[in-house]
């Protein structure tokens, strides 16, 4: 009979990937969602039955021990931006992690694969950066053998990071960013997916890697690029970090006053912290290397997805064509 492993977030950006992959592979692959009902789509990833959706919440015991039963590994991808109603970042990102990861020792599960993000730090000034290094310590802690994957800003077709700025460009002249000057290595999201089924497999050390792609750039470079990729000319305006923080605090006070009718996803107090720290891979630290694998570049991704942001959308290069011809 073939492997069952249990994804914890399997519908969201990476696990999608993580579920194909195994499903590819000849797994059984359990998805542990809050809506199973909008993880459908992960059924086409195998054959009949090879893949479903079930119903978890991460903070509820029983629902997580339930998702764990009769599986040989699982992977958790719970992880949030913005903190809505019970769902905050000690809950979701300490917490639940804590309770994957005791609830799958206890049920026997062999190995354990946490999506975690550059940057953690139990220490850190971040909410998002210090319960993601406590969900860390708590899966190392419950499984020592486990496989702690660090991704630096990860991008692909569902992407949170290109998709949105692109977005932002058709509604003015000026694309405003916090932090231009941190550094980031956005990594494929495929890459990070590759890196967790080779550890479901068994084929990586136990440990934490990060993850980052081959290239490295600026916040306003990496803006720059997709300008570029989308055909549009924007002016990339960095905002001084007392400017960032006044609109995050206005976002962030939008969220409150609205009792979470309206989602702060442009800026929160939260993401300003974060983004006055570096998000790249760590010179001593074991990435891909190590792993056997060779990332993706942006280059060859970004077009592939962000075409549909360009003035005419996939009839720009047609356009483009004819006025050349009606020049020659």
């Amino acid at each position: 009979m073939s492997k069952l492993v249990t994804i914890y977030g399997g519908s969201g950006f990476v696990g999608r990937y993580i579920a194909y992959r195994m499903a590819r592979a000849g797994w059984r692959v359990r998805v542990a969602v809050r809506h199973p009902n909008e993880a459908l789509f992960v059924r086409t990833y195998g054959v009949v039955g090879q893949v479903e959706p079930i119903l978890c919440n991460v903070r509820d015991d029983g629902s997580v021990r339930d998702a764990l039963r009769g599986a040989d590994a699982v992977v958790n991808c719970v992880g949030i931006l913005v903190e809505t109603g019970k769902n905050g970042f000690d809950a979701v990102q300490s917490e639940g992690a804590e309770r994957i990861a005791r609830m799958a020792a206890g049920e026997g599960v062999d190995r354990c694969v946490q999506v975690s993000a550059i940057g953690a730090d139990m220490e850190a000034d971040s909410d998002y950066a210090r319960t993601k290094g406590e969900g860390e310590a708590a899966v190392l802690k419950h499984m020592p053998h486990a496989v702690i994957l660090r991704p630096s800003i990860m991008f692909g077709p569902e992407d949170e990071f290109f998709n949105r700025f692109a977005g932002m460009t058709r509604t003015g002249p000026i694309l405003p960013v916090a932090g231009a000057s941190t550094r980031f290595q956005p990594v494929f999201v495929d890459d990070v997916a590759k890196a967790a089924e080779k550890a479901l497999e068994g084929q990586a050390a136990s440990g934490v890697y990060e993850l980052g792609g081959p290239d490295v750039d600026t916040f306003r470079g990496l803006m720059q690029r997709m300008l570029k990729v989308i055909h549009r000319r924007r002016l990339v305006l960095n905002m001084p970090w007392f400017v960032a923080k006044m609109v995050a605090f206005g976002f962030d006070m939008l969220q409150s006053a609205t009792f979470g009718l309206f989602t702060n996803k442009m800026l929160t107090r939260d993401q300003v912290k974060n983004l006055r720290n570096d998000n790249v891979v760590a010179e001593d630290a074991r990435g891909f290397a190590e792993l056997g694998i060779t990332p993706m570049a942006m280059d060859a991704v970004l077009p592939d997805y962000l075409w549909r942001f360009r003035p005419s959308g996939q009839y720009d290069a047609i356009k483009a064509s004819a006025r050349n011809l009606r020049q020659g």
